[in-house]
């Protein structure tokens, strides 16, 4: 058992972290003012390599893994960069496509995911079934050599930013008559295909949208993998990395944020020349903060070794245990962050309060706090099922 990255990950987080610092938290937080997208840092992150990390060679990857990609959420996120776009596009699409798209599908896109000039987003989530995939109303149905799709998705981030969005929807199995669950990459600027964006309480440079799909046609080899049965398999793909890179973005969030308010509380002077840091009523919180975001990334290093290593059913317990870890530690990082620094706490100028929105949401999404203990409950310790 080792803890220590090898020097190629340890290059990759020195590396990545001084692109972070260069653009910074100003930069994360006028573009998300502004309504723009981070499209400079984006771009330069691609073309250093950093976005395909964990994308097979022969594709224009680095041919790393989650591990590699988790690094470069985490490292961007400590700088004050969180970009959500890490997991749903590298992490959730090109996973999905190098493991399940058929070769064709995996010399169209992963290239253009690997240098960043290609972003696809995920689509499953439906406004009436919420945590329940089992109720996805979307449907594919054949028509002629291609297939129609219609229904509704909610909470689909980065739709303006994107070519393609991987949706799930349900086709019926010809051989039981049964609804199955199968993939598809469609065109943002599909005939039939509408959005409608959402207004967030987060401060993000990252959008949320509304979708509809009414009678949106796509060929036939727009169905990702070589048939039906790739969907459930393709599906569950990218469940895995989506929680561990969620995961270490709310670590490296949180990272930010305990750095941010040292660096306060160390220098600040208000009682007799000391500073406030010095007060365990000031630097006991803090610590405790450290102490949860070091567990949460303990956990994101578990859960990133067992999937790089094929070991997906216990990768599914460790990415769940530590994205709620990091969910917890991030929010309250944060909010301890915005306690210490009392007044300038809620200020834009010392970014902390900034970042309150996207921590409380990482309880919430992409699975919330409460699923994830049903998991753990019923997978772990074998209790019977809650729901």
């Amino acid at each position: 058992m080792t803890f220590d990255l090898t020097p190629e990950q340890d290059q990759l987080r020195d590396a990545v972290r001084a692109l972070g610092r260069r653009y910074g938290h100003s930069y994360f937080v006028e573009k998300a003012r502004a309504g723009e997208h981070t499209t400079e840092l984006w771009a330069e992150a691609g073309r250093l390599g950093y976005l395909g990390v964990n994308i097979p060679t022969e594709y224009g990857g680095g041919g790393g893994g989650i591990t590699e990609l988790a690094i470069v959420c985490e490292e961007l996120a400590a700088a004050g960069c969180p970009l959500l776009l890490l997991v749903v596009s590298p992490a959730i699409a090109a996973t999905v496509l190098a493991r399940h798209g058929t070769e064709e599908q995996r010399k169209r896109h992963l290239p253009g995911l690997a240098d960043g000039s290609q972003k696809i987003v995920f689509a499953i989530t439906e406004p009436e079934a919420g945590s329940n995939f089992h109720r996805l109303g979307t449907v594919a149905r054949r028509d002629g050599d291609g297939w129609l799709l219609n229904g509704r998705k909610c909470y689909i981030s980065g739709v303006d930013e994107a070519g393609h969005v991987l949706v799930v929807a349900r086709t019926e199995d010809s051989s039981t008559g049964k609804l199955k669950p199968a993939l598809f990459l469609v065109p943002t600027d599909a005939a039939g295909l509408t959005r409608s964006k959402l207004d967030m309480e987060i401060l993000s440079p990252e959008n949320q949208f509304l979708l509809y799909l009414d009678d949106v046609r796509v060929p036939a080899d727009a169905l990702l993998g070589e048939s039906l049965d790739a969907g459930l398999p393709a599906l569950f793909a990218g469940l895995n990395p989506e929680r561990i890179t969620v995961a270490a973005m709310g670590a490296g969030t949180g990272r930010y944020a305990i750095e941010r308010a040292s660096e306060y509380t160390a220098t600040r002077k208000v009682w007799g020349g000391r500073s406030i840091g010095s007060h365990q009523g000031v630097s006991h919180p803090l610590a405790h903060a450290a102490v949860q975001v070091e567990l949460a990334r303990l956990m994101i290093q578990k859960a990133a070794t067992l999937y790089d290593a094929g070991r997906d059913l216990e990768a599914g317990v460790s990415g769940n245990m530590a994205k709620y870890a990091a969910g917890e530690a991030a929010a309250l990082a944060v909010d301890t962050a915005v306690q210490v620094l009392g007044g300038a706490g809620m200020t834009t100028e010392y970014g902390v309060a900034t970042l309150l929105g996207a921590v409380r949401a990482g309880r919430i999404a992409p699975v919330s706090r409460e699923m994830i203990l049903n998991f753990v409950a019923q997978h772990v310790l074998g209790q019977d099922k809650s729901y």
